[in-house]
């Protein structure tokens, strides 16, 4: 039969050709068996034109009308069981199939359809039902039609229904003729559908869960019903849905919180009902459309003072920040989400994050710190507001507890260090260490390079490793103190006319004449230490910071520690904060590398806190002083 056009014109000569004078019973069984087959031979779409072609789809219309028309609502037995079947048979034609959609209410098949809404037996309710909801489906003729012939109040009291088979069909159908309407939305409103579809949240078909909290995300649209839906008690079920094994019912329970969410009330009643956290579960899932409508739903909750302290209090700006977007508009939602929170950061909400995290705990004190660095940029907040959360109320400190205490979990450890190194960009402590020699200062001498080691001029001599080095005391004691106490002062040095220079190679020497001469030297990576050395020993500001920058240029997970230790050696602060900068961004190379730990980083650190302090204090005060310079200068301008 499968495989041949000419069955279902068969079976549809059977159902106008009865035997002669049967009784009714009969007649109906021999229609329900008809009806049966060939709602299962349309199943594959390839037969549903046959059948159509056949004249069956007329004669299946005919059938339900002759139903519908004894106006019986206790229809039973064979009968119901036929109409039933005629309803299915229907439905398998006209699935995904417009023209044949179209076809069944050029029939007139419409409104004996509807008009078996009203029969008792559930059966032929679900089957009608089933034949509508597909009928509707982005269909704007027939769902007009369906409305205009009365069925939404026979289709709200199936929504009341204890069967989960009648009322699934029953929020389909209503899922399918609001699809894209806005005055059948309204109308189904109207037609007292909402509670029933909030109640169906907790029904036990997740079919029917699914299609209510599809329908509630789209009532939340209009006007005063996104207060309704939270008011009659939808957010407590959808939250509970969040956390269901159903993939598609997570999907749209979270986009109804995302529409009712679009308001203020509604945004604190969510999060004061526990839905921050599942969201936060879901849009760390690997899933698109989960990722996505978590992330609509959490952008609709940022947008309300109350709910920022959530955020940070239950470690979701980070958990947002370590998130792996899917796709772009999904990246894009969470840019706009840290955004908004960022641009609240501010005044009432501000001080009560601050009290809460002086009155939290270890880990919630750290992962509130985490979290205020996490919303912190170069323009937000503003700079006397930064030296209010991080000096005055000591986030810098609780930041720098929590990186070099030994005992902190791994997790919190690499945020503190993160954390840190947002506050130190946003404060312009990584700006990078100049490379250009600063203008030349009215007292200095630069002689040039055609002087460095030159008896043209002059005046004093060097031993270095035995070898003489020509030198102009002009140029030294323009330069450096210590060059100018050692000419002008009481020292041997001052009528000798050759000076040894003990413990400092040739090529090192050189190089610090030539900085002296010049105003700049390059300085090789392999002379940077003793050259730094030298600097220090000699009080050359310049050869230091050339010196400073270059070894900062060649830091390394495994030379950073005796860098660090160099510079606290030879009084070179730049380099030390630079030192400092490298082990917070290099947090996981440093714990991972051989003989690392997060204990061992810890010792590190408690050694580099002191430096690391200094230079988030001074950067941030500064910032702070200047905005506030630069806001009276602009008072009392106007």
């Amino acid at each position: 039969m499968l495989s041949l056009s000419a069955p279902p014109q068969n079976l549809h000569s059977l159902l106008l050709t009865p035997p002669a004078s049967p009784p009714r019973s009969e007649v109906e069984e021999l229609e329900r068996d008809i009806c049966f087959l060939l709602g299962l031979l349309a199943i594959k779409v390839a037969h549903q034109q046959a059948i159509c072609k056949a004249g069956a789809l007329r004669t299946l219309v005919a059938l339900v009308a002759r139903y519908a028309a004894r106006g019986d609502p206790h229809l039973s037995g064979s009968a119901a069981a036929a109409a039933r079947r005629a309803a299915d048979a229907i439905t398998n034609l006209a699935h995904e199939n417009n023209a044949i959609k179209d076809r069944v209410r050029g029939e007139g098949g419409v409104p004996h359809l509807v008009a078996l809404l009203s029969s008792v037996d559930p059966k032929v309710q679900r089957a009608v039902a089933g034949s509508l909801r597909t009928l509707a489906f982005k269909n704007e003729e027939n769902k007009a039609l369906i409305v205009a012939l009365g069925a939404l109040p026979l289709l709200v009291q199936m929504l009341h229904a204890e069967d989960t088979t009648l009322h699934y069909e029953a929020v389909g159908v209503v899922g399918n003729l609001v699809h894209s309407s806005a005055p059948i939305k309204r109308a189904v409103l109207e037609a007292g559908a909402l509670q029933p579809i909030i109640n169906l949240l907790s029904s036990p078909c997740p079919d029917s869960q699914r299609e209510a909290a599809l329908l509630l995300g789209q009532f939340a649209t209009e006007g005063e019903y996104k207060f309704a839906i939270v008011q009659r008690g939808a957010v407590a079920p959808l939250i509970e849905m969040l956390a269901h094994a159903d993939t598609q019912l997570r999907e749209m329970a979270a986009f109804a919180l995302g529409r009712l969410a679009q308001n203020a009330d509604n945004q604190a009643g969510i999060i004061a009902s526990g839905g921050l956290l599942p969201l936060m579960d879901l849009l760390e899932s690997r899933l698109g459309n989960l990722q996505h409508n978590a992330a609509f739903a959490l952008y609709g909750l940022s947008d309300n003072d109350d709910n920022l302290i959530e955020f940070v209090r239950e470690g979701v700006v980070q958990r947002i920040l370590a998130c792996d977007m899917i796709v772009q508009p999904s990246r894009d939602c969470v840019a706009k989400t840290l955004k908004r929170l960022q641009e609240r950061l501010r005044g009432r909400v501000l001080a009560q994050i601050l009290y809460n995290m002086q009155g939290a705990g270890g880990a919630a004190r750290a992962r509130i710190a985490v979290a205020l660095a996490a919303l912190t940029t170069p323009d937000s907040p503003s700079p006397a507001a930064k030296r209010v959360m991080f000096l005055e109320k000591r986030t810098v400190h609780v930041l720098v507890d929590a990186l070099t205490d030994p005992h902190t979990p791994g997790d919190l450890q690499a945020q503190a260090a993160a954390s840190l190194m947002r506050v130190a960009e946003a404060c312009g402590a990584t700006s990078p260490l100049p490379l250009d020699p600063e203008p030349p200062e009215p007292q200095r001498v630069y002689l040039g390079p055609q002087y460095v080691n030159s008896r043209v001029e002059s005046d004093v001599t060097f031993q270095v490793e035995g070898r003489p080095f020509y030198a102009h005391r002009i140029a030294l004691q323009a330069c450096s103190d210590i060059f100018r106490s050692m000419f002008d002062g009481h020292y041997r040095e001052t009528d000798a006319s050759v000076i040894p220079i003990p413990n400092i190679r040739w090529e090192v020497w050189e190089a610090t004449m030539r900085c002296i001469y010049c105003g700049s030297v390059a300085v090789p990576p392999e002379a940077a230490q003793e050259l730094l050395a030298v600097s220090d020993q000699y009080m050359l500001d310049t050869l230091k910071r050339l010196c400073e920058a270059a070894i900062a240029e060649g830091l390394t997970p495994d030379n950073v520690s005796a860098a660090f230790e160099l510079a606290e050696g030879f009084n070179a602060p730049d380099l030390a904060k630079r030192c400092v900068l490298f082990c917070l961004a290099h947090h996981a190379a440093l714990v991972a590398a051989p003989g690392g730990s997060r204990a061992g980083y810890a010792v590190a650190m408690q050694r580099m806190a002191p430096r690391l302090h200094a230079a988030l204090a001074e950067h941030i005060a500064r910032n702070a002083d200047a905005a506030a310079a630069s806001a009276g200068a602009a008072e009392a301008g106007s």
